[in-house]
């Protein structure tokens, strides 16, 4: 009988694995009926054009990373836009609705992949942004509660729905 050997040598140290959580909470479709129980929904298209990038950017303070608008019309008026930001290593995917007169109604995660940071899905978190229009400030540990723990998703969320709240006013003419 002969004897086989294998041998094995490490060639390098083991690489660090970070396990992601992708979970999803809620689809637009779902989201448009909590937010706006009974309204009828109509997705719109619309994409920026450069010069509203730059006077969102401009105002907002936020850079702009697409140009296409996930965005619907609800029949009562109002809209919701999905849109995402940067946690600290993925996206946080996060629905905004907006009344007929551009304040915010209502704010909600529907996909958030990060393993901390999970504090911006609380409700009274996302409640703090109802009723903020244009003009008016949003900034965290100011205006808008910082949880520890979830600095990066709890700025980059508030410093998106600014950003979207300006989106609003620069094109809310041309929704009309």
């Amino acid at each position: 009988m002969k004897k086989s050997y294998l041998w094995l040598t490490a060639l390098s140290a083991p690489a660090a694995v970070q396990i992601a959580q992708a979970e999803v909470y809620l689809t637009p479709d779902q989201t448009l009926a909590l937010m706006f129980p009974g309204e009828k929904a109509t997705a719109l298209s619309v994409e920026l054009t450069q010069a509203e990038v730059d006077q969102i950017q401009k105002v907002s303070g936020e850079p702009v990373d697409d140009k296409k608008l996930q965005l619907w019309r609800l029949s009562g008026g109002g809209l919701m836009f999905v849109d995402q930001v940067v946690g600290k290593h993925d996206f946080i995917t996060y629905a905004l609705g907006l009344t007929a007169d551009g304040k915010v109604k209502d704010v909600e995660i529907l996909e958030y992949k990060e393993t901390f940071g999970k504090q911006v899905m609380e409700k009274s978190w996302r409640s703090q942004f109802v009723g903020k229009g244009n003009g008016d400030p949003l900034t965290v540990g100011k205006d808008i509660k910082n949880y520890s723990g979830a600095t990066l998703s709890s700025t980059h969320v508030t410093r998106g729905v600014k950003r979207l709240i300006e989106t609003y006013e620069t094109i809310k003419n041309r929704l009309s």
